[in-house]
């Protein structure tokens, strides 16, 4: 189910005038997001799931035109839109794969985020797992296996996802006596893969991504998988030669234009500063392993860097300080990280995540006063809009107000005064109002409550977090604590928040009686 290795699954009906492949389907929206909804349950609980606001605030940079894109091509109908999640899920895996599930649920690598060489190249992947999506690639398969039962399909998706992790699982099930019928299920995707190829190009192009983004990332995914063009077995594979996928986009670029839908300027399918720390930082996340993070030092040489083309050596620089970070070497991350901004500093958005990352290296040293200064200078303000900078702010402040004042520490007048907290936790408050299934933000607002003595409603948001990550078991028995907590009058307790509390309460415990009839 991914973009280069495994089966993609995915969703609605295109006005493009492209042919509808395989037999319709049966299956409803509402069906597909539950069985979503249920993989996804597992992928949150899953070690790998990482949730990096600064990695995930680039990737929906891309994401969101993509979406906008669909909407105004026809695409993605209004019913699908809102019956879906659409929501990216990170993996900390160095794989180069990415794959949608039921329910519009996107399943991204670090490893693939590592590789490309530019937003056009990412876009791309992006773009062909939403038309996965949008054609209701997933149903349509149940519909052709009408005797499998949902729950039954969506242990075999888990089963997929894990197999890429061990390759000989994934042989072994092919071997096994159900083979035909697996190459049968191949087959009928090869058909969906060259479906969200063509319809993923015409709204990767319409969002304003260069059309060569296409081309230039099948042939890394040739790279990826030596397999894919070496003619063995290519009747198990799931999806066409990458050789064969690039000259149909190929050819798609060099035919004219007509009849499409206007598009925006496209780009240059070119490597950005910007882009180039993202993909450092999503290798550094990807492999945390002692000896992986010290060989980034070895590569900021300046005499190496010098060879590099000005983006690469800022992308080498990012990772060299994130690097340093994680192996707590502050000397070393300072060093790096002044190279970085230095790198940078005539290109905005570049500037900015370095900014960034310098508040990480600040709170990675106890230092939330440092992390505020940088995040609360430079040329663009404080953007409580950003959930990487918000997350950043709330973190320095937390970390301001259970500081213990020490030799080379914050003093006490340097701490973060109440107001400030007070701000930050309205500010994550308006957050989790207009992203209510953000589990960071609600574990982060759980946190300021705390600071601030509101017990009540720290045990809520910590509720929520396991409403966001779908365990709602956990959350509703957090909720009955929370109900305790106010039965017997605990510091924080407001009757407006005692109230939500109930309320609450009373929709998990029909999410819960929903999910017991699931199974």
């Amino acid at each position: 189910m991914g973009y280069a290795q495994t089966t993609s699954v995915a969703t609605a009906p295109s006005n493009t005038g492209l042919p509808n492949l395989g037999d319709g389907t049966d299956m409803t929206l509402g069906a597909e997001r539950k069985l979503g909804d249920r993989i996804a349950r597992e992928l949150y609980r899953d070690p790998d799931y990482v949730d990096d606001a600064v990695l995930m605030e680039y990737v929906q940079g891309i994401w969101q035109p993509l979406l906008t894109a669909a909407r105004v091509r026809g695409e993605l109908p209004p019913e699908l839109d809102s019956a879906y999640a659409w929501e990216i899920l990170l993996g900390r895996d160095h794989t180069v794969n990415a794959f949608a599930l039921p329910g519009a649920y996107m399943g991204l690598h670090l490893g693939l985020v590592g590789v490309v060489t530019s937003r056009d190249e990412l876009a791309s992947v992006l773009a062909h797992e939403l038309s996965h999506v949008t054609q209701r690639h997933i149903s349509r398969m149940m519909t052709r296996q009408a005797q499998q039962a949902p729950w039954l399909m969506g242990m075999m998706i888990l089963g997929v996802l894990a197999a890429g992790k061990n390759p000989n699982v994934a042989s072994g099930v092919l071997a096994g006596t159900q083979a035909a019928g697996a190459q049968s299920q191949l087959n009928f995707s090869r058909d969906m893969e060259r479906e969200a190829d063509r319809v993923g190009f015409t709204v990767s192009t319409q969002a304003g991504f260069a059309p060569q983004g296409f081309v230039s990332m099948f042939a890394k995914l040739q790279q990826a998988s030596r397999l894919n063009d070496a003619g063995n077995f290519p009747y198990l594979r799931s999806h066409p030669l990458s050789s064969e996928r690039m000259a149909d986009m190929q050819s798609r670029i060099e035919l004219p234009d007509a009849g499409t839908m206007p598009k925006p300027t496209a780009r240059q399918n070119v490597q950005e500063f910007d882009q180039s720390m993202m993909s450092a930082r999503a290798r550094v996340l990807s492999n945390s392993a002692v000896d992986a993070l010290r060989t980034w030092s070895i590569e900021a040489d300046p005499a190496l860097l010098a060879k590099l083309p000005a983006t690469q050596q800022a992308g080498t620089l990012y990772g060299a300080t994130l690097a340093a970070i994680k192996l707590r070497d502050f000397k070393s991350a300072e060093t790096q990280w002044t190279r970085l901004a230095d790198t940078v500093r005539q290109d905005a958005p570049a500037a900015r995540l370095a900014q960034l990352l310098g508040a990480e290296l600040k709170l990675a040293q106890t230092d939330g006063a440092g992390a505020l200064r940088l995040l609360q200078t430079g040329a663009k303000p404080f953007d409580k809009t950003s959930r990487a900078e918000l997350f950043l702010m709330a973190q320095a402040d937390l970390q301001l107000s259970t500081l213990v004042p020490s030799s080379g520490a914050a003093t006490r007048a340097e701490k973060s005064p109440a107001s400030t907290l007070e701000a930050i936790t309205q500010n994550l408050q308006t957050w989790v109002a207009d992203h209510p299934l953000d589990a960071q933000a609600w574990q982060l607002l759980s946190s300021t409550y705390a600071a601030e003595g509101r017990t009540l409603s720290s045990i809520r948001a910590q509720a929520e977090v396991n409403v966001a990550q779908l365990d709602y078991p956990a959350a509703l028995s957090r909720f009955k604590t929370a109900q305790d907590w106010a039965r017997k009058g605990g510091a924080g307790t407001d009757h407006f928040e005692a109230s939500i509390v109930d309320t609450r309460t009373r929709h998990v415990e029909s999410l819960v009686r929903e999910q017991a009839l699931e199974r």
